[in-house]
């Protein structure tokens, strides 16, 4: 099992200055396609912001008056799921799904991942390594789709890139899920609250394999993972883009897939039945536990987050349930309940023609008429399941206020829902740091959805600090007034 490398750990319990931003979803530049230019626009090297990164950091700094900035990358800023770079020569054995839908998270593969992600990044890497040497500090706060952040050597690889001085490697700090700034905010990426994305047991997150060792995926991850990397016209990093009704996924795939992948019914149907099957037996793999560390390892855990160990254990306990304990539900969200039916119709229909021109000569063209007088009650049955996946993505007022009694933070920060957000909600203050992702609500990605948003921490004028949230444009920070404010 993965071990943490050892390093004595700096003051960060207080910070006077703090800027938070999530959702950057990192990935691999995806080459551009002559042929068909949007299959996976989002992803082409066009949408790379490395040299604004560049440009926010070094205005926090002017904000922070040069005075010394706590930087918290609060989850998802890598994008481990959708990288489909494979090694030229591999050690280790590379199966036929993980060729066509990418490596799984195994240690040795998550590095080479995050490896391919550095260098097609190396100008943020540089940025992030020039605003750590100045004299600040950067807080990984790991989220759904950096989930391999857990192993040590995928740490050590990023550390390897920043190239850092051997006095400020200690300035860069990896977190499991949460993160407490100066004793008044509580950070957490907040997938820990979402059946479908949620990480059943960030303190022990492996699983042992046959003859490897391996992290436990979401739902939400194995979904983007076999369904959406093989679908290259829906953006992931928006609900919308596909979550559809069925009038909506027929008008999409005329206008965008029909000419560049007319078989992508065949790349749904197999990629949800890998993601339910892979999804059903990972539910039932358990977590690799030693009982004889697993204190030292929740006290180490509430170190590097600035916690107690009671905080670890109390804030485990605020967990959402894992959709993936009820495969019926996830069955609805894959719509592999919809093609069941149409299977089972099919069946029947065909055993009720062959019975019947086993008497008499009909032709089979007569098993559309119950073919249609069956469409509208499917229509109706369609239309009567909602997904549940967006709903779950807004925090709730019990979730807010228990967080807040554990920590004694009044105010609370998340990210994982792409909307920028600051609002009261009961006696606690929460705000979340929207996205940089490459989001775009349309497939030509020319509608961007809450871009470079980020969460800025000062000192109040007369008192504690305060927070603000803040759009960044054109090397300036506009002040966002009231967004989703109560």
């Amino acid at each position: 099992m993965p071990t943490s490398f050892s390093q004595a750990l700096p003051d960060f319990k207080s910070a006077t200055h703090t800027a938070i931003i999530s959702d950057l979803h990192l990935c691999e530049a995806e080459p551009e396609n002559p042929k068909y230019p949007l299959w996976k626009k989002f992803k082409t090297r066009e949408f790379f912001y490395d040299d604004i990164f560049e440009n926010f950091l070094k205005h926090c700094e002017e904000k922070a008056q040069n005075r010394p900035v706590e930087l918290v990358l609060n989850g998802d800023i890598f994008d481990f799921d959708s990288v489909l770079n494979l090694p030229e020569e591999p050690v280790f054995n590379v199966s036929w799904i993980e060729r066509h839908r990418g490596l799984h998270p195994r240690e040795e593969r998550s590095r080479h991942k995050i490896e391919v992600i550095l260098k097609d990044h190396a100008e943020f890497v540089r940025a992030l390594r020039d605003f750590i040497v100045r004299g600040n500090r950067a807080v990984f706060v790991i989220g759904n789709h950096d989930l391999e952040l857990h192993y040590p050597s995928v740490q050590e690889e990023i550390l390897r890139h920043l190239h850092l001085p051997e006095d400020k490697r200690q300035e860069v700090r990896f977190v499991e899920w949460f993160y407490i700034s100066n004793q008044d905010t509580l950070i957490e990426h907040g997938n820990q609250y979402d059946p479908y994305c949620m990480c059943e047991d960030p303190v022990n997150p492996y699983v042992r394999g046959y003859n490897y060792v391996s992290l436990k995926l979401p739902f939400g991850n194995l979904a983007c993972r076999y369904i959406m990397n093989g679908m290259g016209f829906f953006n992931p990093h928006v609900d919308s883009n596909y979550i559809m009704t069925l009038p909506q996924y027929v008008r999409f795939f005329f206008k965008y897939v029909a000419k560049a992948q007319p078989g992508l019914i065949l790349t749904w149907f197999w990629g949800s039945l890998a993601t339910l099957v892979h999804t059903f037996f990972d539910r039932l793999s358990s977590p690799i536990r030693n009982p004889l560390k697993i204190e030292d390892h929740v006290s180490s855990i509430a170190e590097r987050a600035n916690a107690e160990p009671r905080m670890v254990r109390e804030l485990k306990e605020l967990f959402a349930a894992p959709a993936a304990s009820n495969p019926f539900l996830l069955m609805r969200e894959l719509w592999l309940d919809r093609a069941f039916i149409i299977f089972v119709a099919f069946f029947l229909i065909f055993q009720l023609m062959a019975f019947i021109r086993s008497v008499y000569e009909i032709s089979f063209f007569w098993a559309f008429i119950p073919l249609f007088l069956l469409l509208p009650f499917f229509l109706f049955y369609s239309k009567s399941i909602a997904s549940l996946v967006s709903g779950y993505k807004e925090p709730d007022d019990r979730t807010l206020a228990m967080a807040s009694a554990i920590t004694k933070a009044q105010r609370i920060v998340f990210g994982h829902t792409h909307h920028a957000r600051h609002e009261i909600i009961g006696s606690v203050e929460h705000l979340n740091s929207g996205c940089w992702s490459p989001a775009f609500l349309d497939v030509e990605c020319t509608k961007p959805l809450d871009q470079k948003t980020f969460v800025w921490i000062s000192p109040g004028e007369n008192g504690p600090r305060q927070a603000e949230l803040f759009k960044f444009i054109d090397g300036k920070s506009e002040l966002l007034t009231n967004p989703g404010r109560t």
